[in-house]
């Protein structure tokens, strides 16, 4: 049941242990103030019965104890409020910087993860469940610890006092709250299985909030009309899910409140039980008050602990959703080569076949390729036919299923990640557009010149964006995209400028991969791109994935992919004298445009 609660506790107090020491310390004090309380209470009573009884008899009362009782009082509920104000501050700090930490490990965690996670839907499950909940419940878990604790010292100091008048009362004091106790836990049981069962379904919702609510998305969704068919899904998906939380919470209070009813009966019977001890004498107006008001504070002291124990169980079953993702496998990078054998060698891929995980068909099938350093490849090929995979096995983002991929002689698992990160620089199809100034955007390329604007300058120019961004407002630091205030969207074609800007930035890059990044753009300034582009490679490798065979024809290599297997591989003139796949497929496009 505790099984995350030591974790919980040493999260918090590596978080800030002057608020942890404060809450301990504060905790303490409220346990026992109550109790201090209820005694001098008595004590009131007492003094003002005994005070009545002499102005009864002779006229006169000494007073001056009365007040000296009160004023006791008075100073102690003073210091319990403040007590309780100050468990409420540290609570409300905790809270805020133990968010913060936790929502910062499940960042740093994903840091971490390969992209094979990331495509994975139950991972992704996994994920929104430990967003979703557990970054506030190690501060639940821990409250509740403490709170377990101060209460379980009001209640020792309850029990205490109580035993003087029967130890019947002190047993009748824990066990009346036991059944209200073993509901509370079954039902937080069964409300984490149904959490972790609509995962899935959650996510989905989220996902239908951001089609719906979102500007990429906007313009489709109005002109194709498809506001209500994802709302009707939106509001269907809620149905299912509320009728699983209100069957829950209909029975969960139901018995609730019949088990409650146990409690109620016995708080009433122990009354009854002390007023008739009262009247026959064995106890004063005082000790009946304290009684009274103790077997009440005790009762919810009792009630207090076992709903904490049930809530601590509950938090751990949350917790353990945020420790499953922190404590997901990720394979370390092993590499640690920073030159490769052969320097000169460039890039092969030997007999190199990978499927995705889930999938049951290759996703690439033997694969044998050579580029040398100064050379340019061309890959063909239709949608799905593992082009894209062959560059994230050279960016490894993953790795092959069998065979090797080498550069300069060395293969890719046994170099340094970083160092051959920095070798390539790569422009996706589905390059990300980020939501922030201009020059952020192109210093993306290389984090350790993001803010340098002299590489800006130097990189914009070089993937033919500096002209645009001089118009724009602020140049380089005008906000991009419509999220924040004053931002500016550009069009497809700017974007992918930028786009080309930041693979630019690595200077060091002497691989450059181009995944059809000038989609938007038309022909003519497509060929301008890829022309000066191919001036700037100079005795770089450069690969370039594109439709379009008039930038296709400018490489030294072609080579043409189909389910996953290189069918044809030459330069343009050999793969038109083979009459093939590719040059049916030129043929097709040239005629397009007589």
């Amino acid at each position: 049941m505790f099984r995350f609660s030591g974790r919980a506790l040493e999260l918090v107090w590596s978080t800030s242990r002057p608020l942890t020491i404060v809450l301990a310390v504060l905790t303490l004090a409220a346990g026992l103030l109550p109790a201090g309380v209820a005694w001098v209470g008595a004590h009131i009573v007492d003094a003002v019965v005994g005070a009545s009884r002499l102005w009864a008899s002779d006229g006169h009362a000494p007073l001056r104890s009365v007040f000296e009782w009160v004023a006791l009082e008075g100073l102690l509920v003073a210091a319990l409020a403040g007590v309780q104000r100050g468990l409420s501050s540290c609570q409300s700090l905790l809270r805020a910087l133990l968010g913060q930490r936790v929502n910062v490990m499940i960042l740093e965690k994903a840091l971490t993860l390969e992209l094979a996670h990331f495509e994975d839907s139950e991972f992704y499950d996994k994920l929104t469940r430990a967003r979703r909940e557990a970054s506030t419940r190690p501060l639940s878990l821990v409250t509740r610890t403490f709170g377990l604790v101060q209460n379980a010292i009001s209640l020792v100091s309850y029990g205490t006092l109580l035993f003087r008048f029967s130890p019947w009362a002190v047993l009748v004091l824990v066990l009346a709250g036991l059944p209200s106790f073993l509901a509370e836990t079954k039902f937080s049981g069964d409300a984490f299985r149904l959490f972790r069962w609509r995962s899935p379904e959650t996510r989905m919702q989220l996902y239908l909030e951001t089609v719906i609510a979102r500007e990429d998305h906007a313009k489709e969704v109005k002109l194709y009309g498809l506001g209500p068919l994802l709302l009707a899904r939106y509001r269907d998906i809620f149905r299912l899910l509320y009728s699983a939380d209100r069957d829950l919470t209909l029975r969960r209070d139901s018995w609730g409140f019949g088990l409650g009813l146990v409690g109620t009966l016995t708080l009433y019977g122990a009354y009854a039980w002390i007023a008739m001890t009262t009247v026959v004498g064995r106890i004063t107006l005082g000790q009946m008050t304290m009684y009274l008001m103790l077997f009440r504070q005790g009762q919810s002291a009792v009630s207090a602990m076992l709903s904490a124990i049930g809530g601590m169980y509950e938090d751990n079953l949350y917790l353990s959703t945020l420790y499953e993702y922190l404590e997901t496998a990720v394979p370390r990078a092993a590499g640690t080569a920073q030159r490769g054998a052969k320097p000169d060698d460039g890039i092969r891929f030997e007999q190199v076949s990978f499927t995705y995980p889930g999938a049951t068909e290759p996703a690439l099938r033997e694969i044998d390729l050579h580029i040398r350093p100064g050379q340019s490849l061309a890959l063909v090929g239709q949608n799905g036919s593992g082009k894209t995979t062959l560059i994230k096995l050279l960016t490894r983002l993953y790795a092959p299923d069998s065979g090797r991929i080498l550069l300069d002689g060395t293969d890719l698992r046994e170099w340094d990640e970083r160092t051959l990160l920095q070798r390539i620089g790569v422009i996706f199809q589905d390059f990300a557009r980020y939501q922030m100034r201009v020059g952020e955007n192109i210093g993306a390329g290389d984090v350790s010149r993001f803010e340098d604007a002299a590489r800006w300058r130097e990189a914009s120019d070089k993937g033919m964006a500096s002209e645009f961004i001089d118009s724009l407002p602020a140049g380089f630091d005008t906000q991009l995209g419509k999220w924040f205030r004053e931002g500016r969207e550009l069009s497809g074609g700017q974007w992918q400028k930028i786009a080309l800007a930041r693979a630019f930035m690595r200077s060091q890059a002497d691989i450059l991969v181009l995944d059809e990044p000038t989609a938007a753009m038309d022909a003519q300034a497509e060929a301008t791109i890829y022309e000066h582009f191919r001036e700037l490679a100079g005795n770089r490798i450069a690969i370039l994935i594109s439709h379009r065979f008039s930038t296709v024809r400018m490489a030294n290599q072609i080579i043409v992919i189909q389910d996953g297997r290189i069918i044809e591989h030459g330069d343009h003139q050999q793969l038109m004298a083979q009459d093939g796949h590719y040059a049916h497929l030129f043929t097709l496009q040239a005629q397009g445009y007589r």
